[in-house]
């Protein structure tokens, strides 16, 4: 999903800026009955975790094919289901049946230009008690990338908008040092 203010620098430097075993198990979204969407997995960084700690299989939907290959080729060296998806979901959604997901990482991209369709699409693919999990750059802190401040969400911003896309909240905002913030919202 390409969105505005969106890219990435070199793998090495962009999964040094998370942590992603501690954040997922923050979300509490390191368990899960079924399967979990990473929507904009560039390099897996959220991908392979989410797959090793729920033993689940995971699919990562991004807009590059390039990403979703090595994402594949990776899944596949460390024995992983994990299934590879080029998709614009901004455009296209998500293109699963209803109820079919447990868990839907929506992981830096709510400063996109619609965030209320995109939650609204993971409430639709979640089945009931499924969870969407969000992360984003904090704003009160320097950081290193993240779109720009006039862009970037605040923690209430996004815990009002899992509210009125039909999630109840799972999880209030946290930090999660030292860069993000993270809420997790349930469908009823």
């Amino acid at each position: 999903m390409k969105t505005r203010d969106s890219g990435m620098p070199e793998e090495d430097r962009w999964n040094s800026f998370f942590d992603p075993e501690a954040t997922l198990r923050a979300l509490g979204l390191d368990v899960a009955t079924g399967l979990v969407v990473d929507v904009g997995c560039g390099y897996g960084t959220f991908t392979l975790p989410a797959a090793r700690l729920t033993g689940q299989r995971v699919v990562g939907i991004d807009i590059e094919a390039d990403l979703v290959r090595q994402l594949d080729a990776k899944a596949r060296s460390l024995g992983l289901s994990v299934e590879g998806i080029v998709r614009d979901v901004a455009h296209d959604g998500l293109g699963m049946a209803p109820g079919t997901a447990d868990i839907v990482l929506l992981f830096n991209l709510l400063h996109c230009e619609e965030p209320l369709a995109l939650l609204r699409e993971a409430h639709r693919v979640l089945a009931p008690g499924g969870r969407v999990g969000v992360i984003h750059w904090r704003s009160d802190v320097p950081t290193p990338r993240g779109p720009h401040l006039a862009i970037r969400p605040q923690p209430a911003a996004c815990r009002k908008w899992l509210l009125e896309s039909g999630f109840e909240l799972h999880r209030e905002p946290v930090t999660l040092e030292p860069f993000h913030f993270g809420l997790t919202g349930r469908r009823h």
